[in-house]
């Protein structure tokens, strides 16, 4: 029920099936999820944004974990921009991780949900923790741990993942490890979702700064990131901006009603 209902609140972005919710809807949603005790397995959580659709018209292995997840959220103001011209049936509004990460930490408070960092230096994490511990002192931090191992080390990983207890996994290993390292751990993961997200883990810990706010809401925060880090951004972003521009405009479309079986 919860994939159909899913279904019927999305919308094709670029050849990739995303969630119409907007951030505050979205947060709700997981909120409730995580607190509903009917059994089901971890859920995942991706983001759409320039370089996830790039990654998905080279990639085909990525492409199939976009799939795979249970919700893809839009983090990139020119695809919302894409989903309101060319569709009746808009993404109502960007849902940034960057804004996400806050939104959940909030809403994870409020109702006793437990998180779980995984992801960025062992510094990184640290400051991570400590920054957010100190903007909620109510959350529950299950636990944390670096993002650098390969995967033969996951099985005790998520051992030690599910003897926190943790509702909630945050994932932050870069496009497209963390979505492949999602889909290893899913079937083991016994909390409730999996989330992925970039880079918050340096956002959080105040290791670099979003774009002003008019340059979100007109879609150059890429531009704003470029600028700031040339050497790491400036290649991805020439590589995949045209193929994402490219596929919004002819991969965007409402998403067609599920076929019933007889």
């Amino acid at each position: 029920m919860l994939k159909q209902a899913e279904h019927e609140d999305s919308v094709i972005v670029a050849g990739v099936e995303v969630t119409r919710k907007s951030r505050a809807e979205l947060t709700d949603h997981v909120v409730q999820t995580t607190l509903d005790a009917t059994p089901h397995a971890p859920r995942l959580l991706f983001d759409l944004n320039g370089h996830a659709v790039g990654l998905s018209r080279s990639d085909p292995r990525y492409a199939e974990s976009l799939a795979k997840a249970d919700v893809v959220h839009v983090d990139s103001e020119p695809l919302v921009m894409a989903s309101r011209l060319l569709t009746t049936t808009p993404v109502r509004g960007r849902s940034a991780t960057t804004d996400l990460f806050y939104d959940f930490a909030e809403g994870f408070q409020a109702n006793g949900i437990s998180c779980y960092f995984l992801g960025a230096t062992d510094a990184v994490i640290a400051e991570c923790v400590a920054r957010m511990t100190f903007l909620y002192p109510q959350l529950v931090i299950a636990g944390y741990r670096n993002g650098y191992f390969d995967e033969t080390a996951l099985p005790g990983i998520v051992a030690d993942i599910n003897a926190t207890k943790a509702d909630v996994l945050w994932v932050g290993l870069g496009k497209p490890k963390e979505q492949f390292v999602s889909l290893a751990i899913r079937d083991h993961f016994e909390g409730r979702w999996i989330v992925t997200c970039g880079g918050c883990f340096d956002f959080a810990a105040g290791h670099y700064q979003r774009a002003p706010l008019f340059l979100q809401k007109i879609g150059l925060e890429w531009l704003h990131r470029m600028v700031l880090r040339p050497r790491q951004l400036f290649w991805r972003y020439l590589t995949t901006n045209p193929v994402a521009f490219y596929a919004a405009l002819r991969r965007t479309r409402r998403v067609s009603a599920p076929k019933h079986r007889a």
